[in-house]
Protein backbone atom coordinates (compact mmCIF):
# COMPACT_ATOMS: atom_id res chain seq x y z
CA UNK A 1 0.00 0.00 0.00
CA UNK A 2 1.22 3.06 -0.97
CA UNK A 3 2.10 6.23 1.52
CA UNK A 4 -0.84 8.13 0.09
CA UNK A 5 -3.30 5.16 0.32
CA UNK A 6 -2.29 4.77 3.97
CA UNK A 7 -3.11 8.36 4.60
CA UNK A 8 -6.70 8.09 2.46
CA UNK A 9 -7.51 5.02 4.53
CA UNK A 10 -6.43 6.74 8.21
CA UNK A 11 -8.95 9.66 7.52
CA UNK A 12 -11.35 7.50 5.58
CA UNK A 13 -11.48 5.32 8.40
CA UNK A 14 -12.08 8.33 11.15
CA UNK A 15 -14.13 10.12 8.90
CA UNK A 16 -16.68 6.68 8.55
CA UNK A 17 -16.82 6.19 12.06
CA UNK A 18 -17.42 9.93 12.61
CA UNK A 19 -20.39 9.78 10.42
CA UNK A 20 -21.92 6.51 11.91
CA UNK A 21 -21.64 8.12 15.49
CA UNK A 22 -23.76 11.14 13.46
CA UNK A 23 -26.49 8.93 12.44
CA UNK A 24 -26.73 6.54 15.72
CA UNK A 25 -26.52 9.85 18.32
CA UNK A 26 -28.95 12.11 16.03
CA UNK A 27 -31.74 10.25 17.47
CA UNK A 28 -31.07 10.44 21.20
CA UNK A 29 -32.99 12.56 22.90
CA UNK A 30 -31.87 15.94 24.30
CA UNK A 31 -29.06 15.75 21.38
CA UNK A 32 -29.28 19.10 19.86
CA UNK A 33 -26.64 19.44 17.27
CA UNK A 34 -23.16 17.59 16.48
CA UNK A 35 -20.18 19.37 14.89
CA UNK A 36 -16.81 17.97 13.60
CA UNK A 37 -13.96 19.82 15.05
CA UNK A 38 -10.22 19.14 15.57
CA UNK A 39 -7.60 18.20 13.26
CA UNK A 40 -9.72 15.85 10.62
CA UNK A 41 -10.61 19.82 9.54
CA UNK A 42 -6.90 20.29 9.21
CA UNK A 43 -4.90 18.29 5.81
CA UNK A 44 -2.89 16.15 8.70
CA UNK A 45 -2.33 12.93 6.81
CA UNK A 46 -2.69 10.71 9.95
CA UNK A 47 -4.71 12.67 12.58
CA UNK A 48 -4.58 10.58 15.52
CA UNK A 49 -8.90 10.80 16.36
CA UNK A 50 -12.02 12.17 15.66
CA UNK A 51 -13.21 15.51 17.95
CA UNK A 52 -17.03 15.42 17.66
CA UNK A 53 -18.78 18.07 19.72
CA UNK A 54 -22.23 17.31 20.60
CA UNK A 55 -24.89 19.84 22.33
CA UNK A 56 -27.11 18.49 24.63
CA UNK A 57 -29.74 19.86 26.67
CA UNK A 58 -29.55 20.39 30.70
CA UNK A 59 -31.52 17.41 31.36
CA UNK A 60 -30.39 14.88 29.15
CA UNK A 61 -29.54 11.22 30.45
CA UNK A 62 -26.22 10.94 28.96
CA UNK A 63 -26.11 7.19 28.76
CA UNK A 64 -27.24 6.36 25.87
CA UNK A 65 -25.18 9.08 24.30
CA UNK A 66 -21.74 7.37 26.72
CA UNK A 67 -22.67 3.81 24.80
CA UNK A 68 -22.74 5.48 21.03
CA UNK A 69 -19.27 7.20 21.57
CA UNK A 70 -17.97 3.65 23.39
CA UNK A 71 -18.60 2.26 19.69
CA UNK A 72 -16.95 4.51 18.33
CA UNK A 73 -14.12 4.51 19.97
CA UNK A 74 -13.98 0.41 20.63
CA UNK A 75 -13.98 0.54 16.26
CA UNK A 76 -11.51 3.26 16.07
CA UNK A 77 -9.13 1.31 18.98
CA UNK A 78 -8.93 -1.24 16.66
CA UNK A 79 -7.03 0.78 14.02
CA UNK A 80 -4.84 2.81 17.20
CA UNK A 81 -7.12 5.54 16.52
CA UNK A 82 -9.48 7.74 19.06
CA UNK A 83 -12.62 9.90 19.98
CA UNK A 84 -13.06 12.27 21.90
CA UNK A 85 -16.48 13.54 22.42
CA UNK A 86 -17.16 16.64 23.86
CA UNK A 87 -20.17 18.33 25.36
CA UNK A 88 -21.63 21.50 25.34
CA UNK A 89 -25.03 23.17 26.09
CA UNK A 90 -25.83 25.97 23.90
CA UNK A 91 -23.42 28.82 25.60
CA UNK A 92 -20.42 26.69 26.87
CA UNK A 93 -18.71 24.07 27.64
CA UNK A 94 -19.33 21.24 29.83
CA UNK A 95 -17.06 18.58 29.67
CA UNK A 96 -16.64 15.48 27.90
CA UNK A 97 -18.38 11.88 27.88
CA UNK A 98 -17.28 9.60 30.54
CA UNK A 99 -15.79 6.74 28.80
CA UNK A 100 -16.17 4.33 31.43
CA UNK A 101 -19.30 1.91 31.20
CA UNK A 102 -20.31 2.20 34.72
CA UNK A 103 -20.17 5.91 35.78
CA UNK A 104 -20.39 6.25 39.23
CA UNK A 105 -18.83 8.22 42.44
CA UNK A 106 -15.56 5.91 43.81
CA UNK A 107 -15.80 3.41 40.73
CA UNK A 108 -12.32 4.65 39.47
CA UNK A 109 -9.68 5.81 41.30
CA UNK A 110 -8.31 7.29 38.32
CA UNK A 111 -11.14 9.80 37.24
CA UNK A 112 -10.04 13.01 37.28
CA UNK A 113 -13.63 14.47 36.93
CA UNK A 114 -14.19 18.14 39.01
CA UNK A 115 -17.91 15.97 40.50
CA UNK A 116 -17.74 12.69 39.30
CA UNK A 117 -21.30 11.33 39.03
CA UNK A 118 -22.84 14.41 40.24
CA UNK A 119 -24.19 13.81 36.48
CA UNK A 120 -23.78 10.53 35.20
CA UNK A 121 -21.84 10.25 32.29
CA UNK A 122 -20.10 13.85 32.02
CA UNK A 123 -16.55 13.71 32.38
CA UNK A 124 -16.01 16.96 33.64
CA UNK A 125 -12.53 17.99 33.63
CA UNK A 126 -12.51 21.52 33.43
CA UNK A 127 -9.55 21.90 35.20
CA UNK A 128 -7.82 19.99 32.47
CA UNK A 129 -9.64 20.78 29.13
CA UNK A 130 -10.94 24.11 27.96
CA UNK A 131 -12.63 24.50 24.80
CA UNK A 132 -12.72 28.37 23.55
CA UNK A 133 -16.17 29.91 23.74
CA UNK A 134 -16.10 31.07 19.84
CA UNK A 135 -15.61 27.40 19.43
CA UNK A 136 -19.12 26.34 21.02
CA UNK A 137 -20.78 29.69 19.71
CA UNK A 138 -19.81 28.87 16.21
CA UNK A 139 -17.88 25.60 15.51
CA UNK A 140 -16.41 25.04 11.70
CA UNK A 141 -18.40 21.92 11.16
CA UNK A 142 -22.18 21.07 12.12
CA UNK A 143 -23.01 17.95 10.63
CA UNK A 144 -26.23 17.77 12.62
CA UNK A 145 -28.75 18.84 12.48
CA UNK A 146 -28.23 20.68 9.49
CA UNK A 147 -24.60 20.72 7.58
CA UNK A 148 -23.05 24.07 8.31
CA UNK A 149 -19.74 25.03 6.78
CA UNK A 150 -18.31 28.19 8.79
CA UNK A 151 -14.69 27.30 7.45
CA UNK A 152 -12.60 25.91 4.58
CA UNK A 153 -12.78 21.87 5.01
CA UNK A 154 -10.22 19.50 2.98
CA UNK A 155 -12.56 17.45 0.52
CA UNK A 156 -12.83 13.78 2.12
CA UNK A 157 -14.46 15.91 4.83
CA UNK A 158 -16.44 18.00 2.52
CA UNK A 159 -17.45 14.48 1.23
CA UNK A 160 -19.03 13.45 4.63
CA UNK A 161 -20.43 16.78 4.71
CA UNK A 162 -22.58 16.17 1.72
CA UNK A 163 -23.07 12.35 2.63
CA UNK A 164 -24.75 13.82 5.61
CA UNK A 165 -26.97 16.46 3.54
CA UNK A 166 -28.50 13.72 1.81
CA UNK A 167 -32.33 12.67 3.25
CA UNK A 168 -31.26 9.26 5.47
CA UNK A 169 -35.37 8.37 5.05
CA UNK A 170 -36.25 7.47 1.59
CA UNK A 171 -40.40 7.98 1.13
CA UNK A 172 -41.78 4.68 0.94
CA UNK A 173 -44.07 4.54 -1.76
CA UNK A 174 -45.89 1.46 -1.75
CA UNK A 175 -47.28 0.09 -5.24
CA UNK A 176 -51.14 -0.35 -5.27
CA UNK A 177 -51.92 -4.18 -5.38
CA UNK A 178 -48.32 -4.52 -3.62
CA UNK A 179 -47.20 -5.67 -0.10
CA UNK A 180 -43.63 -3.92 1.03
CA UNK A 181 -42.30 -7.77 -0.04
CA UNK A 182 -43.66 -7.09 -3.33
CA UNK A 183 -46.26 -9.97 -3.20
CA UNK A 184 -49.63 -9.30 -4.15
CA UNK A 185 -52.38 -8.31 -1.74
CA UNK A 186 -55.61 -9.56 -1.61
CA UNK A 187 -58.57 -7.96 -0.26
CA UNK A 188 -61.32 -9.12 1.15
Amino acid sequence: MSENETTVTARNSLLDAARSFVESAAGLPGVQRIALIGSLLTDRPYPKDVDLLVFVSGGTDLAPLAAAARRLKGRLQSQNRGADIFLADQARYLGRICSWRVCEPGVRLACDALHCGRRPYLHDDLATIRLDSSLIAAPPLQLWPTVVRRAEIPGDVEALARRLEQPHNKPFHLTPGLAPSGRSVRRR
